[in-house]
């Protein structure tokens, strides 16, 4: 099939992507592509990438969806793997509502950037609109997945599961309407939750080894700005510069201090290092897809 995808005002064409269901004789390389696609994690205190590890047990979790478990595959070869696990928002009564949530979704470094992982998530939310789900929730990058049609949860009177909310907890709905009058805490699988760093480590030694990634010092862009968006930038949490890509541009903009001139050195300092970020442009968390 054809995949056409809109970026930086001209059109990509991606041609020969093949998608299907993923099979057992996949496993050992979509793990190996989701390890790929992930290495480049942003928490300082992280020695490893553990999507791999959580791909290989969610196949096996009640909540495993297999009719949505997609790989794209370009002239032969597993370049792009999505996978969906049931997941339910809990209104005040107690009731469950069924949805769904995706992840990890991967692309091969080599691929991303060309409109794959956008493909493959339009290609499984039909699938899963024709199976009759309502919505699929997530927790990613808000200036990225909103170009997809994701909108934030709370507009739709959606929490996480202790209450709260932020941008990038988002929601896409099927068809339209799908979450009227569906409001309440949301829960996914704590398999998503329960990847030890000691299980992580014994698993990834069935992959060739890797040299560990080393996140980029966060005061590299703290010494680029100004004293007032310095200190409200101190006050974000990151501790890398890639963890700028678990907030959004909207979010970023509402801390005192930060105006447009701030704005525009953050992008600028990010896009030095790799990390696309913000409204204007391709969003890169671990893996642009």
């Amino acid at each position: 099939m054809e995949d056409e995808s809109f970026k930086h005002g001209r059109l990509i064409l991606i041609m020969n992507i093949h998608f299907r269901l993923e099979t057992p004789n996949d496993y050992h390389a979509v793990e190996e592509l989701t390890r790929e696609a992930f290495w480049k994690f942003w928490e300082p205190d992280r020695k490893i990438c553990d999507e791999h590890l959580l791909v290989h047990r969610l196949r096996t979790a009640p909540t495993f969806v297999p009719e949505l478990d997609f790989v794209a595959e370009v002239d032969g070869r597993n370049i792009g793997h999505i996978i969906y696990t049931k997941s339910k928002i809990v209104d005040a009564a107690g009731n469950d509502n069924e949805m769904l949530t995706f992840g990890p979704l991967s692309v091969l470094p080599e691929f991303q950037s060309k409109g794959i992982g956008k493909a493959l998530m339009l290609h499984s939310f039909e699938e899963a609109k024709q199976l009759g789900y309502r919505a699929v929730l997530i927790f990613g990058h808000p200036d990225y997945y909103t170009r997809v049609g994701f909108r934030r949860a709370a507009e739709f009177g959606i929490t996480t599961a202790d209450g709260k909310n932020y941008d990038p907890f988002m929601a896409y709905v099927l068809y339209e309407n799908a979450l009227e009058g569906i409001h309440g805490r949301y829960l996914i699988d704590p398999i998503h939750y329960q990847l030890l760093e000691a299980d992580v480590l014994e698993f990834d030694k069935r992959f060739p080894q890797k040299e560990p990634f080393v996140p980029t010092p966060f005061h590299i862009l703290l010494d680029s700005l100004e004293p007032d968006a310095r200190f409200a930038m101190e006050g974000a949490g990151c501790k890398s510069m890639e963890m700028m890509t678990s907030l959004s541009q909207r979010e970023i903009s509402l801390l005192p201090g930060i105006d447009g001139n701030a704005i525009a050195t953050i992008r600028s300092v990010l896009s030095e290092h790799n990390i696309k970020w913000g409204e204007g442009g391709e969003v890169k968390r671990q893996n642009d897809v």
